[in-house]
């Protein structure tokens, strides 16, 4: 079952961040990952990215729901209130929740970076490609 025709995949930019990959490196991650399933599925992808609310961005795309993954309670907790006040900003836009499977659930980006630049084997982790780009990023550091 799908739950949607077109999928927006939108990688958000904070000012106060330094993430490992630059916008355009993880956009092409996602849509190198992403494309081919959501053709087998048969449903539309975008990959963007914002700088402002993410209801902002739903809008702007015309997207009439978020899906967010929830892999515990403090997910769950963060993530309901972030769905309130969402949904006060832009009450066209629904939240739909996603449980993370068993075998996802305890990965986190924060772990993978640690692990990726201390020399660890990411590959049970991440997809292959992302793996390769982690090595390649930690090996120029």
């Amino acid at each position: 079952m799908r739950l949607a025709d077109r999928l927006v995949l939108a990688v958000g930019l904070h000012p106060g961040k330094t993430p490992l990959f630059s916008a355009e490196e993880r956009l092409a991650m996602l849509e190198e990952i992403c494309a081919p399933m959501a053709k087998a599925a048969g449903c539309a992808l975008v990959c963007t990215t914002f700088a402002d609310l993410v209801v902002s961005a739903a809008r702007r795309e015309g997207a009439t729901m978020l899906i967010r993954g929830l892999r515990d309670a403090s997910d769950f907790d963060y993530e309901m209130q972030m769905a309130g006040m969402n949904a006060t900003m832009a009450p066209q836009v629904q939240t739909v929740f996603l449980p993370a499977s068993a075998a996802v659930r305890p990965i986190t980006a924060t772990l993978v970076r640690q692990i990726a630049g201390m020399g660890g084997d990411v590959a049970a982790f991440v997809p292959a490609t992302v793996a390769a780009r982690l090595k390649r990023k930690f090996a120029k550091a």
